[in-house]
């Protein structure tokens, strides 16, 4: 390649130098797209698939390889599909999420339309199954882009759709399709489709599970593994950790090792001193996301600041206007789970901050790839606790080399204007409860537990630097235990008084208590009374135990909504069931 080349993170290759050669239309759609030379991945790849090769692409995260399976499969459907009818499904790209179909999706449009006669359809959650098949009725559908759930229900339900001249079949994201339980989707779906066509398995990390697939779904494949290239370093050790570093060569991490209670302080230190800058800040839980989402905003040094919130529980149209939104800002912080943790492509991302690592440590990389992109530089930082150091040695094992960055001795602590907050508004508090419960439980399930050790949690500190005012009666801290040093309980306050600011929320309320209040009394007037008159007494209760009751009752009902959400991750309800057993079918 030549020394002089612009951009490290491609090749001196162009699309036009390919061969077998691109058509006229796709090389013109590459250049009014801005494509001029290839990716590795993409001058990989792209030969094999329009050579009718099956492919298991293994590259790294950024690397451009929705390009590298849109191109061949354009290019194999005009050559095999002069005639087409409206229902003949010719090719299939399936991804994990929403809004990677999406993204998927609005990407391939320029190149499909070079195709005549030859029809796209987006399939996803939150748009009516009948709708979908209404469109496919009218409008016939020759390329079907979407999620398995989705893919799996059409193809159950439309007999008017015909595969037997299947092209071309796309698993982009294989890992995450596996991890997210899709496998009993997609091995339908492929037992559906003619043996005789071409595959094309994408992935970050080949996993055993991605093998099992590829053997499965794949006709001697050509196996396509492309690695980021390295940065030059002049320290021997940290060139050889370099060398075979799995993140990009622009990419610099860094991790900090802070208590709980500090890490709020450290957080707002960070975006303050990135105040231009278009940051992602990944937490745990959806619970996390919509508490923090809200408690940041209360803060004044974060006057101005664009915060927004993303997470899987939102309903999808409010996902798709907030990745909208932050796609389109220059400077700004989306504050979010893992749905935004792999293949989208937001431009421009500056910084990625991990305030919670990830559940599973595969997702590390994903991560911190949202920066970095295509050469560009990119930052990123992960919170670590003192007790979970280890992380750092394991992912300098996984080729995945962090740098130490010292806590900053500038930022003020924002602990007290967080539990002010909470004092003031109902809905603070409650998220403040929510979002601690989730994490803690969701810490349970960490995929590294030797060295995320949940029975260690210091939940003291932990509740401090959530903004609590109160210790919740949970039965990870009665049975287990957990250390509640370094929580200082706000005194002479009781979390029923404290009001909504928002003041139909706040007037619902009362209704409801008082409602609840008569109930009450109009059961004591039909009960017989007691010839017991110290058992009587005995059944009285203090306001003290009335709220630990309550405090019990509210954290079964998040215990069984996390056990709800761990059946709806591993595919065993959908989104509507989850929605009716959770109460919050009206919200989605």
């Amino acid at each position: 390649m030549d020394s002089d080349f612009p951009n490290k993170a491609l090749t001196a290759t162009r699309f036009s130098e390919l061969n077998p050669p691109l058509s006229e239309p796709v090389l013109k759609a590459l250049s009014e797209s801005g494509f001029e030379f290839c990716t590795p991945v993409q001058a990989a790849t792209i030969p094999l698939l329009c050579s009718f090769r099956d492919v298991a692409v293994d590259a790294a995260t950024g690397s451009g390889k929705t390009l590298a399976f849109v191109v061949p499969l354009v290019e194999i459907l005009r050559r095999s599909s002069s005639h087409s009818k409206p229902h003949q499904v010719l090719g299939i790209i399936i991804s994990p999420t929403r809004e990677l179909s999406s993204q998927i999706y609005h990407v391939a449009q320029p190149f499909i339309s070079t195709l005549s006669n030859m029809t796209s359809v987006l399939l996803v959650g939150g748009v009516e199954v009948k709708a979908d098949m209404k469109k496919i009725e009218e409008e016939g559908a020759n390329i079907l882009i979407g999620t398995p759930g989705r893919l799996y229900d059409i193809m159950d339900r439309m007999d008017v759709l015909d595969f037997k001249s299947l092209e071309i079949l796309i698993l982009d994201e294989a890992d995450r399709l596996l991890d997210m339980g899709f496998q009993k989707q997609i091995t339908s779906i492929i037992c559906r489709l003619p043996k005789l066509r071409r595959t094309g398995i994408f992935s970050a990390t080949q996993t055993e599970a991605v093998e099992e697939l590829s053997k499965a779904g794949l006709r001697n494949p050509v196996r396509v593994e492309v690695r980021a290239e390295a940065k030059p370093s002049t320290d021997a050790v940290s060139s050889q950790q370099l060398a075979s570093s799995k993140t990009p060569s622009g990419l610099h991490i860094e991790y900090i090792e802070c208590e709980a209670d500090k890490k709020p302080s450290q957080l707002i230190d960070i975006l303050i001193k990135n105040r231009s800058k278009k940051i992602i800040i990944y937490f745990m839980t959806c619970a996390c996301v919509d508490y923090w989402g809200v408690a940041l905003t209360r803060l004044s040094v974060l006057k101005g600041f664009s915060l927004i919130p993303l997470h899987g529980k939102m309903k999808q149209t409010v996902r798709e206007k907030a990745l909208a939104s932050f796609t389109s800002l220059s400077n700004g912080i989306l504050l979010c789970t893992d749905v935004a943790a792999r293949g989208l492509d937001i431009p421009g991302v500056d910084c990625v901050v991990q305030y919670d690592p990830p559940q599973d440590p595969n997702v590390f990389i994903h991560r911190v790839g949202r920066t970095a992109r295509l050469g560009k530089e990119g930052h990123a930082i992960v919170f670590l606790l003192p007790k979970e150091e280890s992380y750092v040695e394991f992912l300098r094992i996984r080729r995945v080399p962090l740098q130490e960055r010292r806590c900053s001795d500038d930022g003020s602590d924002v602990v007290p204007q967080i539990r002010e907050a909470a004092k003031k508004d109902r809905d603070v508090m409650e998220k403040g409860l929510r979002a601690f419960v989730s994490y803690v439980r969701a810490y349970k399930e960490h995929h590294c537990s030797y060295i995320f050790r949940w029975k260690e949690l210091e939940i003291g500190k932990l509740a401090m630097g959530y903004g609590l005012l109160q210790l919740p009666s949970m039965p990870e801290v009665k049975h287990h235990s957990l250390s509640t040093e370094g929580f200082v309980p706000v005194e002479d306050i009781n979390l029923e008084d404290i009001k909504y600011r928002d003041k139909y929320r706040e007037k619902q309320r009362k209704k409801n208590l008082q409602a609840k209040k008569e109930a009450k009394e109009k059961q004591a007037k039909t009960q017989k009374p007691s010839k017991n008159p110290i058992a009587a007494a005995t059944r009285k209760k203090t306001a003290k135990q009335r709220r630990a009751q309550q405090t019990v009752e509210d954290e079964d009902e998040l215990m069984r909504e996390y056990r709800l959400l761990k059946k709806l991750k591993k595919g065993t309800i959908d989104e509507s069931e989850y929605a009716k057993l959770t109460g919050t079918e009206e919200l989605l």
